[in-house]
């Protein structure tokens, strides 16, 4: 029993923590809480529900292209709603970032209607037992796929100028500047790949749960803001370490407490954390 929720916890942990990178990137390079992240999630899972389920592209297809779709939108969220308000006001900004939010939740409303759709993947729904515990394909393709995706972010954050700009900015936006950075497409490369991580997220964690909803991307976007505060806020390996702890700790309270408080205890585990760490598990005090 405690070995299966520890796999089931580990495969949502490892989405809440693909999603936590993408807010992670953003507010690491503008301080900006994209809180439109959680519907660029959905969006990219209704993308490779429409390949599927209307087209009959083939999933892994689909999900390739759902990854590439969701990169883009995030190019023209930036480039479109956030880039004008860039020197605003920081209450502007998020505002800004409701704002969209609320939109692409009636447009995929309008296009795809309030109720749950579900894709038919007969080889992704089944499983195999190993030492007593159940493990269904679809939770190894996450596990393997977030391996993939993360270790391409550290490729392209260590080993190209890409990400030699990204880090660049994070540090310091003015000093990058002067030193010759291309502000704007840097920042516009962060929202790309903020949210492919996030659209990648959004289609493994709809075939996991065979649900495809409007409103499917708004908790688990609030619980990758926690996974971001729990791993330090700037921190990508806080961000995934906080998404596996929240993943597995609602797992276990969901089997032994009650299903009721899986929800509330990653809620609980943020109040925490301001309480008694405010700088997160790997995040660094900062001087006043």
């Amino acid at each position: 029993m405690f070995g299966q929720q520890i796999v089931n916890g580990l495969a949502l942990g490892l989405t809440y923590s693909l999603t936590a990178i993408g807010f992670t990137l953003i507010f690491g390079v503008l301080g900006l809480i994209n809180f439109a992240h959680g519907e660029v999630y959905m969006m990219g899972a209704f993308i490779a529900f429409t390949l599927v389920a209307f087209l009959g592209v083939n999933y892994f297809v689909a999900f390739l292209l759902a990854i590439a779709f969701s990169g883009l939108m995030g190019y023209f969220l930036e480039l479109i709603a956030f880039r004008p308000l860039r020197n605003a006001i920081p209450e502007a900004t998020l505002i800004a970032t409701l704002g969209v939010s609320t939109f692409l939740k009636e447009f995929a409303n309008i296009i795809w209607g309030p109720e749950v759709h579900t894709i038919n993947t007969p080889f992704l729904s089944s499983s195999f037992a190993l030492g007593g515990i159940q493990i269904s394909v679809i939770q190894i393709v996450i596990l393997i796929v977030s391996v993939l995706l993360m270790w391409g972010l550290q490729l392209i954050l260590y080993k190209t100028k890409t990400g030699y700009a990204i880090r660049a900015i994070s540090q310091d936006m003015g000093a990058s500047y002067l030193m010759g950075v291309n502000v704007d497409n840097t920042i516009a490369m962060t929202f790309v790949i903020g949210s492919a991580l996030g659209g990648a997220a959004g289609v493994l964690m709809g075939t996991y749960y065979g649900a495809f909803y409007p409103t499917m991307g708004y908790m688990p976007g609030l619980k990758a803001f926690v996974a971001m505060v729990l791993g330090g806020l700037t921190s990508i390996p806080g961000a995934v370490i906080g998404g596996i702890i929240l993943g597995i700790s609602e797992t276990l309270a969901g089997a032994y407490i009650s299903a009721g408080v899986q929800d509330a205890i990653s809620f609980l585990i943020l109040i925490l954390i301001l309480l008694f760490f405010p700088q997160g598990l790997s995040g660094k005090k900062r001087s006043a």
